[in-house]
Order: C-alpha cells, then sequence, then structure tokens
C-alpha cells in the first residue's frame, strides 16, 4: 500500500473536493538517467486540463522548465480527463518534483545513478525462494523430495531432487518456470556482468566467494535442473501440485499432505495428458520442458566453460541431449494438477526449440544448431499474447522469444534482418494499442500483467540495441516506468523499490502473513482486468483498499495480502527483470561519475580504490573545539577536505568566521541533517525513525542554513547523515533531492574519535593513528579511495584529541604518495 499516506490523502481530499488539488502526477519513482525518456502521466476528476506543468528542484523550490502537457484520454482509467507530462529535454542531474498549479509529484532525481544496484536488488526474493536451505530463514526446507509419480516402472521410487526455487508464495517447482529463469539471469549476466556485485555466499548467506551473486543464483537453479534431468531421456517437470494450497505457512513448516509422509510427488515427463486426480492438463509432447533444460544447460555452458571446464562439459553433453530428445517428442508440456482444473497452460513449445538451438550454435559453434533455430523461429514469428491482446493463464511462455534476439543479433545478414523484423512486429501489435492509452500501455491485463510488461520492455530495448530503430523509444520508457510509479496506483511493482517509495507492503506471502516480513525485491503480479477480479474466488481484501479511487478504470490492483491475483510475487517474474535492470544500470555507468565506488545501503564508503586518492572529511553539530586546529593543519599544507556541518552549526554565529575560511580555501561544505536527526534505528537498519516529509524538510533547512552565509545550493552535492548512520531509502531520498549519500570507510576507525575513556569502545588517539596503518597495511588497495572521517569536535570528557593528529597523518599520506582530495 502507499508508505506516503500525505500524497494518497491530498489525492482523495482532491477528489472529494476539500482541497483545490486537481489530480494526481505519476512518474517513475526510482528517477530518470539524463538522457532518458522522461514522461510523468496527470490524471484528473475534472474534465479541463491545465495549460502547463512546471519542474521543479527540490532543494531550492525553483522552477526549471515549464513544458505543455499532451492531452489524453483518461476514461480508460477511469478518469474524465489525462495528460502526459514530457520534460525529456530537461538533462541536468539533480532532485525535482512535477508540478500542476499546486499539486505536486512524488519527488525523484535525474541522475546516472538511480539504477545502481537495482540488479542485484531482485536477487533478494531469488534467496528467498530457494528451496532445500533457505537463507533468509537459515534453515531447511521439503528435504524429503520426492516420490516419482506417473511413471508406472518407477512410481513410488524417491528420487533426490531437493533444491530450485519456490515458484511464489505457494511451494510448488517447477521446471518451466525455474529453466527460465536460469535463461533470464544468465543472459543478463552475459550482456551486462559489470552490474553485478558479491555480497553473497553460494549458500544465499551475507559474505562474498568470488563469484558475482547473479551466478551464484543461476547455479543453484542449475545444480536443481540437473536433478530434474538425471539420464538421457528422464526428465521430471514438477514437484508438488494444488494440493499445496491449504493457506498461509512458512516452508520449512509445510503441512501439505499429499499422502506420501514427508516426501511431496515428483512428476514425470510423460508427452501425454497428466493429472493424478479428476482433472488433468492438455500435454501434447515434451518439446516445451525439454528445450528450456536444453537451453538453461547451453547457456550456463557457455558461461562456465572458462571458470570450471569440467561441469561446462558436463552442462553441454546435457543440453545437447535434452536438445534431442525434445526433437522426439515434439509438444507442449504443462504443469499438472490434482484439486482444480488450473494449471499453466502453455501450448507453444517451438519457441522453446528456437532457443536451446540457439545457444547451443553459441556454445559449439555448429551450424546444424544454428539452422534449427532458424527452423523452429520462422514457426512462431511473434509471441501470440503480443498479436492476439490475450492469453489463457501462461499460455504462451516464456512470455518474449530470446531466441529471436539471438538470430537477430548473430544470425547471418538476411537472417538476422528477418528476426529483428518479427521483433519488431510483435512490438508493432503492442504500440497498436499502446498510443491510445495515457500511460502507453497496450499489455492484456491478465494474471501476472507484470511479466508481460517486463516482457515487451525488454524485447523493445533489446531491439533497439541490435537495430538502432528508436520507433518503440517511448513505448519502452512508458512499460519501464509502468512498473516504478508511473501507473494508475502510483505504485512500483517492485517490493522495497525505491527503498523509502511506494511499494507493495502487503504482498500475498506467508513471509509477511506470519513472520511481518516483506518479500524484499520480488516483482508481484501485477492488475488485472477488473471482470477476471470480480469472477475469482477465495479473495477477501484484508485492509480497507488505499487505491479506491483508482479502481474504476479497466484493471484493478490492491497491495493486500487477501488479493492473490494482483499482489502476490512470482520468482520467474522477477528474474525476468534481470537483463532490463542490469541493462539501465550499465546505462548509467556510462556516465563515469562516481565510478567504481563502494555502495552499502546506497551510500558511497569508498571511492576508486584503483586510484591512490584518499578523501579526509569533517563532521560537526553541536561542537567546534578542533576547528581552528584542523584548518590550520589543512592550510599550512596545501590539502584540501569536506566538511559537513548540521544547520544548528551553520546558523551559530561562532562558527561562521571558520565557515568562511573553509569555503575560501576551496574545501568542499555539505549538508549533515539540520537537526542532526538520527534517521534508522540502531539495531534494526531498515527500521525508519523519520518520515519522507521529515528527511525533506530537514534537509532543506540545513541548505537554507548554507545559502544564509552565502553558499549556494548548486554547490551542494554530497552530504553525510548524522551519526554516520542510515539506510537505503535515505540514500535514496537524498538522490531525490540530487544530494549524493557519503559516509566512512569501514575498518579505518578513525570514526571512534568521539569516544571517551569511560566507553568499553574507547580507542586512544594513538590507537587510531595505528589503525589507520594497520588498515593500510592489510586492506587491498591500502587507503586508496578511502573516505577517513574525523569529528570537527568531541566531548570535553575526551582529552586526547585526535584532530591533533591531523598532521602525521597527512604527512603518513604524502610519504606513501596519496593525493587528498574533497568532494
Amino acid at each position: 500500500m502507499n508508505r506516503h499516506l500525505l500524497i494518497l490523502s491530498s489525492l482523495l481530499l482532491a477528489f472529494a473536493g476539500t482541497t483545490q488539488a486537481r489530480g494526481v502526477i505519476r512518474v517513475n519513482q526510482l528517477g530518470y538517467l539524463p538522457d532518458d525518456i522522461k514522461v510523468a502521466v496527470f490524471l484528473s476528476p475534472e474534465g479541463e486540463l491545465p495549460y502547463q506543468f512546471e519542474l521543479v528542484n527540490s532543494l531550492t523550490g525553483k522552477v526549471v522548465y515549464v513544458g505543455q502537457p499532451e492531452l489524453a484520454d483518461g476514461k480508460p482509467w477511469g478518469m474524465p480527463s489525462a495528460a502526459r507530462l514530457d520534460f525529456s529535454s530537461f538533462t541536468t542531474p539533480g532532485g525535482y518534483f512535477l508540478r500542476i498549479e499546486n499539486q505536486g509529484s512524488p519527488q525523484f532525481s535525474i541522475s546516472e545513478h538511480v539504477y545502481d544496484g537495482t540488479a542485484d536488488y531482485i536477487l533478494k526474493y531469488m534467496r528467498q525462494q530457494r528451496c532445500g536451505f533457505n537463507p533468509f530463514l537459515d534453515d531447511s526446507c521439503h528435504t524429503h523430495d520426492g516420490i516419482i509419480v506417473d511413471r508406472p516402472t518407477r512410481a513410488g521410487e524417491f528420487i533426490n531432487v531437493t533444491g530450485g526455487w519456490h515458484d511464489a508464495s505457494d511451494y510448488l517447482q517447477y521446471v518451466t518456470t525455474s529453466a527460465n529463469a536460469v535463461d533470464q539471469m544468465l543472459f543478463a549476466y552475459r550482456e551486462n556482468p559489470e552490474a553485478y556485485g558479491d555480497h553473497y555466499k553460494a549458500n544465499g548467506l551475507p559474505g562474498s566467494n568470488g563469484v558475482p551473486d547473479i551466478l551464484d543464483e543461476a547455479r543453484w537453479g542449475i545444480d536443481w535442473l540437473l536433478k530434474m534431468n538425471p539420464a538421457d531421456n528422464v526428465m521430471f517437470n514438477q514437484i508438488a501440485d494444488d494440493r499445496d494450497h491449504v493457506g498461509f505457512r512458512l516452508p520449512d513448516k509445510d503441512t501439505a499432505n499429499y499422502g506420501l509422509g514427508k516426501c511431496r510427488p515428483v512428476y514425470f515427463v510423460t508427452g501425454k495428458p497428466q493429472g493424478l486426480g479428476k482433472f488433468k492438463n492438455r500435454t501434447t509432447g515434451v518439446a516445451s520442458t525439454a528445450g528450456k533444460f536444453a537451453s538453461a544447460f547451453a547457456l550456463a555452458a557457455d558461461i562456465y566453460k572458462k571458470s570450471d571446464p569440467a561441469f561446462a562439459d558436463t552442462l553441454i553433453r546435457k543440453a545437447k541431449a535434452a536438445f534431442r530428445f525434445g526433437l522426439s517428442e515434439p509438444g507442449a508440456c504443462q504443469t499438472a494438477c490434482y484439486v482444480s482444473p488450473y494449471f499453466y497452460e502453455e501450448d507453444n513449445y517451438v519457441d522453446d526449440l528456437e532457443l536451446a538451438a540457439a545457444v547451443l550454435n553459441e556454445a559449439t559453434g555448429k551450424q546444424k544448431y544454428l539452422q534449427q533455430a532458424a527452423y523452429w523461429g520462422q514457426l512462431e514469428p511473434v509471441t501470440p499474447w503480443m498479436e492476439l491482446n490475450r492469453a489463457r493463464h501462461y499460455q504462451f511462455y516464456p512470455f518474449m522469444n530470446l531466441g529471436h534476439v539471438y538470430l537477430a543479433a548473430h544470425g547471418d545478414s538476411a537472417q538476422a534482418k528477418n528476426f529483428a523484423a518479427d521483433l519488431k512486429k510483435g512490438l508493432a501489435d503492442i504500440y497498436s494499442r499502446a498510443k491510445k492509452d495515457p500511460f502507453r500501455i497496450g499489455i492484456p491485463f491478465i494474471w501476472c500483467s507484470n511479466n508481460l510488461v517486463t516482457a515487451a520492455a525488454t524485447q523493445a530495448r533489446l531491439y533497439r540495441q541490435i537495430t538502432g530503430d528508436q520507433t518503440y523509444r517511448e513505448m519502452e520508457a512508458a512499460l519501464r516506468d509502468w512498473l516504478f510509479g508511473c501507473n494508475p496506483w502510483g505504485t512500483s511493482m517492485v517490493v522495497g523499490l525505491p527503498a523509502g517509495g511506494d511499494y507493495p507492503v502487503n504482498p500475498h506471502s506467508s513471509y509477511k502473513v506470519i513472520l511481518g516480513k516483506l518479500t524484499y525485491g520480488g516483482l508481484v503480479d501485477g492488475p488485472v482486468y477488473t471482470s477476471i477480479y470480480n469472477n475469482l474466488r477465495g479473495i477477501r481484501l484484508l485492509h480497507d483498499d488505499g487505491y479506491a479511487a483508482f479502481q474504476n478504470g479497466r484493471a484493478v490492483y490492491h497491495d493486500d495480502e487477501g488479493d492473490y491475483s494482483t499482489n502476490e510475487p512470482t520468482m520467474d517474474g522477477t528474474a525476468s527483470l534481470s537483463y532490463l535492470l542490469s541493462s539501465l544500470q550499465k546505462e548509467g555507468m556510462q556516465y563515469k561519475t562516481y565510478e567504481n565506488v563502494k555502495k552499502v545501503q546506497g551510500g558511497i564508503v569508498r571511492m576508486d580504490p584503483l586510484e591512490s586518492k584518499v578523501y579526509l572529511v569533517f563532521a560537526a553539530h553541536d561542537t567546534n573545539d578542533g576547528g581552528k586546529t584542523i584548518e590550520k593543519i589543512l592550510r599550512r599544507n596545501h590539502v584540501r577536505a569536506s566538511f559537513f556541518f548540521t544547520g544548528d552549526f551553520y546558523r551559530n554565529p561562532e562558527n561562521q568566521k571558520l565557515i568562511r575560511r573553509l569555503r575560501e580555501e576551496g574545501n568542499y561544505l555539505g549538508p549533515h541533517s539540520d537537526k542532526h536527526l538520527l534517521y534508522a534505528d540502531w539495531t534494526d537498519r531498515d527500521s525508519l525513525l523519520v518520515t519522507h516529509d521529515e528527511f525533506t524538510n530537514d534537509m532543506r533547512n540545513n541548505i537554507k542554513a548554507m545559502e544564509a552565509i552565502g553558499i549556494p545550493a548548486k554547490e551542494v552535492t554530497v552530504f553525510m547523515p548524522p551519526y554516520e548512520w542510515y539506510n537505503r531509502a535515505i540514500a535514496d531520498w537524498g538522490r531525490d533531492l540530487g544530494l549524493t549519500l557519503i559516509d566512512f570507510t569501514t575498518g579505518i576507525r578513525t570514526n571512534a574519535d568521539y569516544t571517551t575513556p569511560d566507553m568499553k569502545n574507547y580507542r586512544s588517539s594513538d590507537q587510531l593513528y595505528n589503525d589507520l596503518l594497520q588498515f593500510e597495511q592489510t586492506n587491498p588497495g591500502g587507503l586508496n579511495g578511502c573516505i577517513i572521517l574525523i569529528h570537527l569536535g568531541t566531548s570535553s570528557g575526551r582529552k586526547d584529541k585526535f584532530y591533533d593528529q591531523l598532521g602525521k597523518v597527512i604527512h603518513f599520506l604524502k610519504e606513501n604518495n596519496y593525493q587528498t582530495n574533497r568532494f
């Protein structure tokens, strides 16, 4: 549900006629890259639209751009009028909001950093979905999987298939979605490896292991797929069935009963209709499942061929065998049901064989696979849902054809053009519907509509990169923005992203219902047609509908645990975001501002570790006993540094002579919170102690105090949080004001210069200096890029002031060829 209740409340009041506001402005809450297409959408309950909109600097309140709204039809979304607000030509980085008369949008930033960390962020949900050892629970589940079913010669036999991912908020597991998830993650890594970090071990627990986290996650899926394909022509497609649907419970306390003791059923791939109860699916062959096995194995083999050639050899052999098996029995292999006639109704399979052959061609270099890929690819030029604007549940899956992408990018010239044209045809079909919509959205609002949005955005981006054709760039941006808040409900569809933004806080998940924990990183299903929602069984909203004012259009969305149709995160949908987010993050990296930095919770804690530069920073709130000493030492050594002061410090007349001198000498002066607020709980870092409005107003007041003594707001680009304590939400809110959060480099320990002898963590100045030297000697890269914090003033209870050692520190840095820098 909406986290910024002030915005929602003002909207509801506006609709009730109790304020002068005339509607709402929907934006991409993550923000925009400087050269992005930037279009917001205005929805109004009034028929008449204003003649202009304004882009306003969030810090200064100054209007920086004025534009004319493009009129649009709001009726599909239950509004008399709508408009598109295009400010693409404005490219200056900073924090802004849009305004129409007195109605403002949420704050957002224009910055090269808006997508930083997002590619890794969605892996939080993938780790949460792990079966076997689950790092989120730090416990294991479903360790007795499973018992083979629907195979007369082996029925009742135990086979070890523990592992993989739970499909959604239920605990079923499908090769169909899991293999596609592996494909999506590996493809994203292959195209954009620089977007991924190493912050978790292979088992999903915090810590680095020298392997990008995306590969750790994909490997978790690959290892499970190998178990599900234990021998040539022997494949399993599914663990458990809809007997799983027995209410909310944690996976390590699963109470679903299959009549198999602690085990769950494992469905053999037969190529024939399946179902152990009254209902059966409509399976026609094995090719869709076999093709997915083959593509996942082949793509993994291509990636692991250098780092683990023996494993790659195993994978390529398995990929070839799986492909042959798929060719032996063409047709679609659907998931199995038991209690009710609901299952993944996949009808197409030629796309799976196409992708498998295309990846095998890349992995082996054999022309025969390229010929096979082209043959199967031409049988389905356009993914059917794009053309038909309809589909049954997972009827045309995967939702976009990566095989076409491979052939358009790597086939011979004539072949490449043909498949690029097929990609374009699918986009043209979507655009023919989107151009009539104020949000430029042209997908059918069936179950998992967000997966379709992601697929269309990914296809549009890949098509543009392959061909250079800009025809669908606006729609591509609109699809991207829809996922992060530019939609009728104004919410991001990814739990926790952006931190501190408006995103689902009541996802349909046992983790939320039982533990009160969120499914961070998970992409929820998304809106469905009102007609679909009204005919669903078993939905009971548990909260008042905060989006009631926006449920009068053609689709509905509820941030409510009780709505399994629109607010349930899915594993494969989340994985399908991998390419889109990693490519956007990679695009931002090309601007090369603050390149190669280390971040924690979205804040920079170390600059480029490859450059022999260090950053001396000083912070102060209500003490200034070291100001004169520090200024004198810096001036004598011709060193410039960075100073972060609270508004109270700037306003204090006793400090202003020092402040002016520091600025005259070329030091950076920045904010440190107006009133030195504690932003986050010391013991629960994710728990905010300030609201968005409190943070924003406090920071604006800090800037006003700086302006009052002659420091222009335009010079302020970086801030340090009070108490040097923050979380990702604070970093994001700062970015929405055009400010980059920095903090000290951990391990150096100079920040402990505030401690007094009566404290358990007290460290003398000699100890602090030796800590600095020890870090330099033992840390890879020494002090390269390090941010060294010294407090401008400390308690009177500390007589041993570390700032008195500043000259000694500077001498050591120069002696060891470090260059001192300021922000």
